[in-house]
C-alpha cells in the first residue's frame, strides 16, 4: 500500500498588507504608520506552509488570481516545500488580500477574499480524489486510501465548499480538522465529518455563545463544540495558551510557551498546522497540543505570517524536545 502520510489543506491564500501604528485610529481619522510589510498569508497558506515547515509533506488546495501577488503566493508555497498542484489560478476574480493594522502586540484585519471564493466543494472533493487516486497509482479501490493523512480547512473560503470538502475528506479516510476563522458555524450535517474542531476564544463564543474564561466555562464550551457532532475539540486561548477535555471530562491544559511577542498574526495558524504535522506523526491530541505551543511561542516572536512560521530545526533549537509542565494529565 502506497504511504498516505500527507497534509492536504483547503483554505485562502492572501498577500497581507501590513503597517504598524501607535494607537488605533478613528473613525474618519488618519494616524501616522511605520514598519510597512507585505508577506504572504491567508489562514489556509498559513498552515500549510507551518504543516510543512514542522516536516510534513504537504499540499494545498486553493485558487489566487492570475496576478502579481498570486505569483508570489504559489512561489512561496513552492519555497516553503507545499506543494501546489492543486492551486488554481483563476481569470474571474484577484487574489485574496488582507489589510493588517498592527498596535503594540495587537492587530486589526480587513480581508478582501478574491479567488478563495472561486472554488466549489466538487472542485475540492476532484483534487482530494484525484490525490488518493495518484497515491495509489491510479487504483482508488475498496478501503479508504486516505487513512493517516489530515485534512485541515478554515472560515475564509465559501463554507458550503467548505462543509461538503471536509464531508469528503472524511469519507476518503482523512483525519480532518476544522478551524473556523473568522468565526463561522457549519451545516449541521456537516459536524460528523469533522474529527478536530480548534477554535479561538472568541469564535468559540460565537459558536457555542460561551466566552471560555476558565475551567468551568472551558469543559461547557467544549462539551458545546463536541454536541454539534466533532469528534474532540481544542480550543486556544491566547497567551492562556490551549484546552481540551481529558477522558474524563476534565480541562487539560496546554500553557502558552514564553515568548516575547512582536506580533500574533499567524499564531494561530501555526498552532493548527504543527498540531497536524505531529497528528501526522501519530502521537496523541494533547502532545500535537505541546507541539503547536511550541511553534507558536515561536512565530509571536517574529514579524509577519508566513514569514514568522519556524521550521522544525529552529523549534528544536529553542525548546528541544522535552516534555513540557501542564496542567491536568495527558493521556
Amino acid at each position: 500500500m502506497a504511504d498516505h502520510s500527507i497534509v492536504a489543506v483547503f483554505g485562502s491564500m492572501n498577500m497581507d498588507l501590513s503597517v504598524a501604528c501607535e494607537r488605533m485610529p478613528r473613525a474618519g481619522e488618519t494616524v501616522d504608520g511605520s514598519g510597512f510589510i507585505t508577506n504572504a498569508g491567508g489562514k489556509g497558506a498559513n498552515q500549510a506552509v507551518a504543516a510543512a515547515r514542522m516536516g510534513a509533506r504537504t499540499c494545498m488546495i486553493g485558487a489566487v488570481g492570475r496576478d502579481t501577488f498570486g505569483d508570489a503566493l504559489v512561489a512561496g508555497l513552492q519555497d516553503a516545500g507545499v506543494g501546489v498542484e492543486f492551486v488554481a489560478r483563476r481569470d474571474d476574480g484577484e487574489t485574496g488580500t488582507a489589510t493588517i493594522i498592527r498596535c503594540e502586540s495587537d492587530n486589526r484585519i480587513v480581508l478582501s477574499p478574491g479567488a478563495n471564493h472561486a472554488l466549489a466543494g466538487e472542485d475540492v472533493a476532484r483534487a482530494l480524489r484525484r490525490l488518493v487516486a495518484d497515491e495509489l497509482d491510479g487504483d482508488a479501490s475498496e478501503f479508504a486510501p486516505a487513512a493517516g493523512g489530515v485534512f485541515i480547512a478554515q472560515g475564509e473560503c465559501d463554507l458550503m465548499a467548505t462543509a461538503a470538502a471536509l464531508s469528503c475528506a472524511h469519507e476518503l479516510g482523512f483525519y480532518t480538522i476544522f478551524n473556523p476563522a473568522p468565526a463561522c458555524d457549519l451545516p449541521a450535517g456537516a459536524w460528523p465529518a469533522v474529527d478536530l474542531v480548534c477554535p479561538n476564544e472568541t469564535e468559540c463564543q460565537v459558536l457555542t455563545g460561551i466566552l471560555p474564561t476558565d475551567d468551568a466555562s472551558c469543559v461547557a464550551a467544549l462539551n458545546a463544540l463536541l454536541d454539534k457532532g466533532a469528534g474532540a475539540a481544542v480550543i486556544t486561548l491566547g497567551g492562556a495558551g490551549s484546552v481540551t477535555l481529558g477522558d474524563g471530562g476534565e480541562p487539560l491544559r496546554m500553557p502558552a510557551l514564553s515568548s516575547v511577542v512582536v506580533d500574533t498574526t499567524a499564531a494561530g495558524d501555526t498552532f493548527i498546522g504543527a498540531l497536524a504535522a505531529a497528528r501526522l506523526e501519530g502521537l496523541p491530541l494533547f502532545e500535537c497540543m505541546a507541539a503547536g505551543a511550541r511553534a507558536s511561542a515561536v512565530t509571536v516572536s517574529r514579524l509577519g505570517a508566513q514569514q514568522s512560521i519556524p521550521t522544525r530545526a529552529e523549534v528544536e533549537h529553542k525548546f528541544g524536545l522535552d516534555g513540557l509542565d501542564v496542567e491536568g494529565e495527558a493521556e
